[in-house]
């Protein structure tokens, strides 16, 4: 059994209380009885601080789980018992308003490395189709079945971590041999992607409807600036698009693959969010750029290959001019979003 994982630095009384308030909301409707009722059978599964309400970066901590698009939205904090290292899983539960009546649950990883590996794009995926493939979970109409796919989503991912534990041993072992023979005979080390298990996937897919456009790179001092930029219809895609370009070698290779930036509009709430990547402050500065040029349901995304040299404050002005680049090179700057229905040059 799958024991639970709390992330660090959050405060458990306050989710706690928040998911308490939450439940009692959903107990009051009969038509979501029977979700309330089977979040406190996974509380009692998997431990009180397991569950919390989603908190998607875009609302200032305020919890998603009010379903201004009827969708309930929860994470499951998992930990894999392993000798080597903690490793642990975040699952994000979707549920329809028709759920469990007339519709099945929808579950995602949002965990971006399972222990040291990065996860892959074909384990993403297969979480995302727990409920629609002959190797997930049969769901039934008025059936309850979130942990029936959380034991499914477990096991899979615990082979999986075996796996790449399996395929680093391999290429350990044929290192050490390499080390014992003659010069002469020492054979050329395989490359990672020659080894079973390692690196041998294709990016994840994209939300439907969702095309990145890529502008040409920056380069200054050996050091490689690509801006990317794509049109978002809400904050939950923008997980799923850094992970598909996370799952791509040649991004998730960059010393800052993925600073970003994003704003969308649900309604009349303007969410946004931003993450430096490890590149301090860069992420803020590109929520201003978006800001300033006033553009809304845009996630833009600069990687950025460290050359060796160091650029000072002229590494900010490079990661400005290539989002702002990707942005026009997608038409995003051309006019409002409703005047907006293609854009134009080179699709990722």
């Amino acid at each position: 059994m799958p024991r639970s994982s709390s992330p660090p630095g959050d405060n458990d009384e306050d989710h706690a209380i928040e998911l308490q308030n939450f439940l009692a909301e959903l107990s009051q409707d009969p038509e979501r009885e029977a979700v309330a009722s089977e979040i406190l059978v996974l509380q009692s599964i998997y431990g009180d601080d397991a569950i919390r309400l989603w908190h998607p970066p875009s609302t200032n901590g305020k919890a998603y789980g009010g379903r201004k698009d009827s969708t309930t939205r929860y994470e499951v904090a998992l930990s894999l018992s392993s000798p080597h290292e903690d490793v642990s899983l975040k699952i994000l539960v979707s549920l329809p308003e028709t759920y469990p009546k007339s519709s099945p649950p929808q579950l995602q990883l949002l965990s971006k490395y399972i222990g040291s590996f990065g996860a892959d794009s074909n384990l993403f995926g297969s979480i995302l189709r727990t409920y629609i493939s002959v190797s997930g979970v049969e769901w039934s109409e008025d059936t309850v079945c979130v942990f029936d796919g959380l034991q499914n989503v477990f096991d899979r991912c615990v082979k999986w971590y075996e796996d790449k534990l399996s395929a680093e041993k391999v290429g350990e072992l044929v290192r050490d041999d390499a080390k014992d023979l003659p010069p002469s005979e020492t054979p050329d080390a395989p490359a990672d992607d020659q080894i079973p298990g390692i690196n041998d996937t294709v990016p994840a897919a994209l939300p439907i409807g969702v095309h990145i456009y890529v502008a040409e790179s920056i380069t200054d001092r050996k050091s490689v600036f690509v801006g990317r930029a794509c049109r978002i219809h809400h904050p939950s895609e923008v997980p799923l698009i850094l992970s598909h370009l996370m799952s791509d070698r040649r991004i998730a290779r960059a010393a800052h693959p993925i600073i970003n930036a994003w704003r969308c509009q649900v309604d009349s709430v303007v969410h946004q969010d931003n993450d430096d990547d490890g590149e301090t402050a860069a992420g803020g500065r590109l929520a201003h750029l978006l800001q300033i040029l006033e553009v809304n349901n845009v996630l833009v995304v600069v990687t950025r290959y460290f050359g060796g040299i160091h650029l000072g404050p002229d590494r900010f002005k490079h990661i400005n001019q290539a989002a702002r680049n990707a942005l026009d090179q997608g038409g995003f700057l051309d006019a409002p979003e409703t005047k907006k229905t293609t854009g134009r040059g080179k699709k990722h």
